[in-house]
């Protein structure tokens, strides 16, 4: 049995509560992705009894230079994904900072025929054109509101998650590791503005560690799981169950309200992604 797709979803479902956590944090958001990458990272390996390595070796215990750049590159992409999307949520609202995200498919659609060898099907492109005409309208909302930066910084965000979707599945039996990489990398870049604001409030570090654990931690280790099983393109496909929810719970938990564009992006997106799954099962 292929378990990929399950603990995508599962791993889709606690990312999507990244969100309202983050609005919950009373700090800068570059310290909040030092934090939170340290108490994920921490987390990862302790559950999965590995330590960060920073070669790839083969089975003489030789450094292999393709998988080792390859392993960095995946971390890297990983890392700069985290730090912007975590900088983005706290310029604009949580549904354009996850929504715009996940531009990736677009990027997938473009690269990994040349990165992974993974063909594209018809379905693929008609269900990226679906995607492109939802981000032209949290694109215009964005504009309408003054969140220029902010939806800049989460488009960027996207494009660094397509790239390290196509590495980790690159990685396969090492995709793990790259994923403890990305979160020290993560740390040790934002730890100078940590050190500059200081330490935030009590009820700050309970969502810190909820969201460095629940949001971040266990996905981390089902992403890893996931990837190995799964093509990129339709890894960013599965995991477009968390902009469904990540809105779900702001309106719940924060009030905060999407606006027209941005469900009716929401709407074309995942209506898009469903008929290619549906097309793509009848072929199967």
């Amino acid at each position: 049995m292929n378990n990929g797709p399950v603990a995508l979803i599962i791993c889709a479902v606690l990312w999507s509560t990244g969100g309202i956590f983050l609005k919950n944090i009373a700090w800068n958001g570059l310290a909040i992705a030092c934090i939170r990458s340290l108490i994920s990272g921490s987390f990862m390996l302790l559950v999965t009894r590995q330590r960060v390595h920073f070669f790839v070796r083969d089975e003489k215990s030789l450094v292999n230079k393709e998988s080792t750049i390859v392993y960095w590159l995946a971390a890297l992409s990983y890392a700069l994904t985290m730090i912007l999307f975590v900088a983005s949520n706290k310029l604009t609202t949580s549904a354009n900072a996850i929504l715009l995200q996940y531009t990736c498919p677009i990027y997938i659609i473009l690269l990994a025929p040349f990165l992974t060898g993974e063909k594209n099907r018809p379905s693929d492109y008609i269900t990226v054109i679906g995607v492109m005409l939802g981000i032209i309208l949290f694109f215009a909302d964005g504009l309408e509101s003054g969140n220029q930066l902010g939806n800049i910084l989460a488009a960027l965000s996207g494009l660094c998650y397509a790239m390290a979707t196509i590495f980790m599945r690159r990685c396969r039996g090492y995709s793990g590791g790259a994923m403890a990489l990305s979160h020290l990398i993560t740390a040790v870049v934002c730890l100078p503005v940590v050190i500059q604001s200081g330490m935030p409030g009590q009820k700050s570090l309970v969502f810190l560690l909820l969201v460095g654990i629940v949001s971040i931690g266990i996905p981390s280790i089902l992403y890893t799981v996931g990837i190995k099983n799964v093509r990129a393109l339709t890894a960013s496909f599965i995991t477009m169950l968390e902009p469904v929810l990540n809105p779900v719970w702001v309106i719940i938990f924060a009030g905060e309200v999407p606006s027209v564009h941005t469900i009716f992006g929401g709407a074309l997106i995942l209506g898009f992604i469903m008929i290619r799954s549906v097309i793509q099962n009848r072929k199967a």
